[in-house]
């Protein structure tokens, strides 16, 4: 079975698994990496929403094969030590979550928009494809806006 080594949230790691192995199973299985959900498998959810050498991508459709020698950065990657993201601190202080199982996804492609757009507009907030069974889109509006004006 191939060997791949590639850096996750900052730690080098190196895994035993088949080539088209998708990668939210390697980050979960095993490497206990449990932020990502595993929503629809198809990359349509967006539950699993993770960052690829800072680009955003559905890890349940990303083969661990084309993340050797790369950077992954899931929720867990996000804070540093004890000071969170801005984006997470914004999500706090709007009290986004419900049930909470797609806020990591949702904060990863809040991340990976404030990176291109740092003054969000509500049309490209709204193409932010994640699901969220909840409906909390008006405080993820909230939050992601908050975080734009702190960063």
């Amino acid at each position: 079975m191939p060997t791949y080594t590639m850096i996750v949230n900052g730690k080098p790691v190196t895994v035993e698994a088949p080539a088209d192995m998708a990668l939210l199973w390697v980050l979960r299985d095993k490497l206990g990496v449990r932020g990502p959900k595993f929503g629809c498998g198809i990359g349509v959810c967006r539950a699993c929403t993770s960052h690829l050498n800072g680009a955003e991508i559905q890890p349940c459709v990303t083969p661990v094969s084309e993340c050797a020698g790369q950077s992954v950065t899931t929720i867990e990657g996000l804070a540093s030590g004890d000071d969170l993201h801005p984006v997470q601190e914004a999500w706090l202080e709007q009290d986004v979550a419900q049930c909470g199982y797609c806020q990591p996804g949702q904060i990863m492609a809040a991340v990976a928009l404030l990176k291109t757009k740092s003054e969000p507009t509500d049309e490209d907030i709204d193409r932010i494809a994640n699901v969220c069974r909840c409906g909390t889109y008006f405080r993820i509006r909230q939050a992601i806006k908050s975080a734009a004006a702190k960063m």
